[in-house]
Parts: structure tokens; sequence; C-alpha cells
């Protein structure tokens, strides 16, 4: 048996009013894998353990299989939850804490092949007769995990299971995980802050920040159209390039736009998109370019869709299958605040003594993944001080290329974007390029 479950309208306050989750309203399917997804902090673990039953529910519903389920103990949901921290008993070996669940189900079954397929599946036959006190981080995750799967529920809640074990285990387990799920039918919830495995994992994933939801989609769409400059840089590898512009549409003129130094030049007649851009005249947007969408190459070879600007090579990163070159083309990086600042804490009695030495870490950090910041359209109380001295990465644009591709420091290099695949958002966020009602070219 598999479970759907809907949360509609939940919301979850702590201590002084601190809202960490803000009316959410989520459907997830029987047999269905969502990954919930954000920073650190953003509210995706509270969600999971409300549904759990470990987190009282303030406000909404939670209605497990269409029955109201807000005041149901955690015994009586069947599911199976995997905490971070291990959560093993110390006292008993590897094999008794992953059939403990068995026994207490039916204390007159055997556990012992359920245990020994667990055990053979994730790899720790020769760790069953060890106690949790001999076992690595990543041994007694996998022994945490073992215990959640051999017991067969209705719906397994896992909050960041891998994030102890090593790459190349995670990425084995990863794959297991999907297949086990699927296999059974299970509804899962996964959270993580890896957009890597949420990626790779989730039939859907919805990306929250700050406790509310931004989106909810398939992991290729929440990638090919994201709904907003958030999603859009939390999601993809290496972050998208996010620049500050402004629309020029002079009369009897092309429209531009300008990004500094230079400037993206719609070609004519404008497509459905570019139009819409016309009521941003004046006004600074944001515009995100993916890697992908830019290559290297002179104007005379542009195909349809591309303009060319130029770049001055900052810094080349060296990946064996590609290079990722960072330019310099004159532009203003602008970031989602929230994305780059330190998170913050929720309000205690006392704070820690090293709290401000580990927000200035945080903070530079930061600085470092993003270079400057931009902000815009926001009060001047509301945004971020950032520190003009704080060093940041060189160039303001990231692009793929071969890995035979000969470029040095210094050089000057034609680009060719293609608009096609160019986002535009414009002052609070809000994606308006492409158009919300419209779908891009997945294919190309």
């Amino acid at each position: 048996m598999t479970r759907a479950i809907s949360l509609h309208d939940v919301s979850k306050s702590y201590t002084r009013g601190v809202r960490v989750v803000d009316r959410i309203s989520l459907d997830i399917s029987p047999g269905e894998f969502l990954v919930l997804l954000g920073p650190s902090g953003c509210g995706k673990s509270t969600v999971l353990r409300m549904i759990a039953g470990l987190e009282e529910i303030d406000e909404g519903e939670l209605l497990l299989d269409g029955e109201f389920a807000n005041g149901q103990a955690p015994s009586e949901r069947d599911m199976a939850m995997v905490f971070q921290n291990f959560a093993l008993y110390p006292s008993m070996s590897s094999r008794d804490n992953i059939g403990f669940p068995l026994r207490i189900e039916d204390p007159g079954a055997d556990p012992r092949p359920r245990v020994d397929a667990t055990a053979r599946m994730l790899g720790i036959e020769d760790l069953l007769d060890r106690y949790p006190g001999q076992l690595s981080g990543g041994e007694r995750q996998r022994v945490a995990m073992g215990r959640a799967i051999a017991r067969h529920p209705s719906a397994f809640l896992m909050d960041e299971p891998l994030s102890n074990l090593d790459a190349k285990l995670r990425n084995h387990l990863r794959a297991e995980i999907s297949a086990l799920t699927h296999e059974l039918g299970v509804t899962t919830v996964y959270v993580t802050h890896d957009q890597s495995e949420a990626m790779s994992l989730g039939d859907r994933v919805a990306v929250m920040r700050g406790g509310v939801l931004q989106q909810v989609d398939t992991p290729r769409m929440v990638y090919a159209l994201p709904r907003n400059v958030f999603v859009a840089a939390f999601i993809g590898t290496p972050r998208i390039n996010l620049l500050r512009g402004m629309v020029r549409a002079p009369l009897g003129g092309a429209m531009t736009i300008s990004l500094g130094k230079q400037y993206l030049r719609l070609p004519e007649p404008l497509s459905r998109d570019h139009q819409l851009l016309r009521v941003q005249q004046g006004r600074e947007i944001i515009v995100g370019l993916r890697s992908e969408a830019i290559r290297i190459g002179k104007a005379e070879s542009a195909r349809p869709g591309e303009v060319p600007i130029n770049g001055l090579v900052e810094h080349v990163e060296y990946q064996g299958h590609e290079n990722l070159v960072h330019f310099n083309t004159g532009s203003v990086p602008a970031v989602v605040p929230e994305l780059e600042a330190p998170r913050p804490s929720r309000p205690t009695r006392r704070r820690r003594r090293d709290g401000t030495v580990l927000d200035r870490l945080r903070e530079k950090a930061g600085a470092l993944r993003s270079g400057s910041v931009a902000v815009l359209d926001r009060p001047s109380e509301e945004r971020p001080q950032t520190s003009a001295s704080v060093p940041r990465l060189p160039g303001d644009l990231i692009v793929r290329t071969t890995p035979d591709m000969a470029l040095r420091h210094g050089m000057h290099v034609p680009l060719l974007v293609d608009l096609a695949h160019m986002f535009v958002f414009d002052q609070d966020g809000e994606r308006i390029c492409p158009a919300p009602s419209r779908l891009p070219d997945l294919e190309a």
C-alpha cells in the first residue's frame, strides 16, 4: 500500500512568531518521488517533520489518502523516516537496528530474511554484527537507511540521508534509492540542499525559499523554465550567469538590452517574448544566461537568433571533459541577496559567542562564489551590506567550451549569445521572458 500526501496552506512558527513555513500547499501522488530542495534554513526539513508527525502544524491541513491527519500520532501514519544524524540504538548491533521495527510490527516473524536482503542492497553484509560505535559515519547512515527500507512502509521520508557519505557511495545509493522506491511504488519525500541529488532523483522538485514554495515541477522544467530568478540561480551547475541590464527601445531604432559596456541587439522582427520587453523600457532588469547559451564564435558565423559580444578571458577551469571559461564583458553581476547572504538564525535566549565570526565567514564565502552583488529596486535598508574589500572570483560570464580549446588569461575572444535561451527577470525577480504562458524548445 502506498500513500497520497496533501498539504493545504500549512504554516509553522517558532519562538517570537518566526514563521519558518508559510502557507505551503502541495499534493504528492501515491508512488511519487518528490524532492524538497532549498538552501539551509528554508523550512524543508520542518515540512518533512510535519508530514511525519514530529512537528505540530500551526495552520492548515495535512491529508493522508484524503483523510485529515493533523493530530494523528507518528506511529499511526505508517511512514519510515531516515534522519541526517543516524538515530541508531547504540546498544544494538546493525542487524538488530535494522530488524527492530520488524520485530515491533510482528513479534512472531523472523526478520532475518528482510534484514539480509536489505544489507545486500546497501552493501553492508559485513557490518551486521557491529555496533554503531564501531562504524564510520557513512556506515551508520547506511544502517539507518536499511532500518527504514526493511519496513516496506507506505511512505519514505528522507532528511538528507546521503550527506555523510563519500561521493562514490552517494552516487551509487542515489540509483539504488530511486530503483527501490519505484519498484515498490512507495511514496517518497526527500529533503536535500544538493540540487544534483534533486535533479537525478525526483519525479518532481519543490524548490523552497524562506519557508515559501517557489516552484514545483519536473527536474527538466525547473531547469528549462524557472519561475523566478531564485530558482534559476539555485538550479544548475555552474550557476546561471545573472547580469544587470536595461531595455532600450528608441523610436525608429532597434531594441537592445544594455549590459554595461556592451549590449544585446534584439533581431527584427521582434519575437513575441521580446515584444513583452517594451514595457520594461528604461527599467533595470536581470538577464539570465546559462553557460551553454553562449559559445565562442565570430559574428559572421552566428546562427539565427545569436548576437555577438566580446569577452576578456580572466580564468580557465579545466574539468577534463570541458572547460569553464570566466570572461570579463564589462557587465555587472546580479544575484539574489537571499541566496548568498547568511541565513537568519532562529531567535535564542543567548547568542553564541562565535556567531559574528561565523556570519562573516559565510558572507565572505557567498561573495567569493558570486562576485559583486547587485540588488535591483530594493529600499536601502533591505540591501545586504557587502564589503568592497572582499575578493571575488574573476569575470562576470562563465562559458562552457571543449577541453581542446586553447584559451589563456588576457585573450580577447568573440562570443555569441543565443537569445532563444535567454531569461529576463523583472526588478522583483519574476520571469518575464520567456513569457509565463510559453514553453521553451526543450529539444534545442
